[in-house]
């Protein structure tokens, strides 16, 4: 007996169980998952066997070629046969395999909404105890004492005592500066005064004349009268 012959049988003869399992609701997702994946393994394991009695089937085919033909055409009709078998179990593995992704997707979406369920009622509970009003207010009055805050803060880091104009103060230091420099130039005798007389010209050369001398004697004379 094959093993899909027994599946079938051990499922035929577990109904009894089946009925047990639809009182309680039917099986779990869990428990079907493991059973597709069982069905999927004892399927594979049967391609395998499958496929090694194909290659044989081909050995025997070469081996007897025109000496047995007939041999040789009855192992190509078991190799028909079981290439048949192999793709039918093709087909129902592609079937399983969606069915099991698409019980495995259910079976994660169920536990998602469950989960977020699950959260909502925790914020529900969590908001119970919360007043929209009362937070309004209480948010009114959070920004009245950051304002007051802000007020107190300026106050108190704002110039204390009397305020002055600062272009007032520099223009009576400027006029402060300027008094201070005349009474410096008063204590150092004041400016010094421009000669009226001509001044000296250079001293001559050694090689002007004694005539040159007489001249600048008779205009030093003639300064010095001006002068008194």
């Amino acid at each position: 007996m094959s093993k899909i012959s027994k599946l079938f049988k051990g499922s035929s003869s577990s109904s009894s169980s089946s009925k047990h399992h639809r009182s309680r609701g039917g099986p779990s997702p869990q428990e079907a998952i493991h059973k597709l994946r069982e069905t999927e393994e004892m399927l594979t394991k049967k391609q395998d066997y499958l496929e090694k009695r194909i290659e044989q089937e081909i050995m025997i085919a070469k081996k007897n070629g025109t000496k047995n033909k007939r041999a040789a055409l009855q192992a190509l009709k078991r190799k028909k046969r079981l290439e048949q078998q192999l793709t039918q179990i093709d087909g129902t593995l592609s079937t399983i395999e969606f069915q099991r992704e698409a019980l495995e997707n259910s079976h994660t979406n169920t536990e998602v909404l469950k989960n977020m369920g699950f959260a909502a009622k925790a914020m529900k509970k969590v908001h119970e105890n919360m007043d929209v009003d009362k937070i309004d207010d209480l948010m009114q009055d959070i920004t009245e004492q950051q304002d007051v805050a802000q007020e107190i803060s300026n106050a108190i880091s704002g110039p204390f005592g009397e305020t002055f104009d600062e272009d007032e103060l520099l223009a009576e230091l400027e006029e402060l500066e300027q008094e201070a420099l005349e009474d410096n130039m008063k204590s150092m005798g004041g400016l010094p005064s421009v000669p009226s007389s001509r001044l000296p010209s250079a001293q001559p050369s050694r090689r002007g004349t004694t005539k040159k001398r007489v001249e600048d004697d008779d205009d030093m004379r003639m300064l010095a009268s001006w002068a008194t």
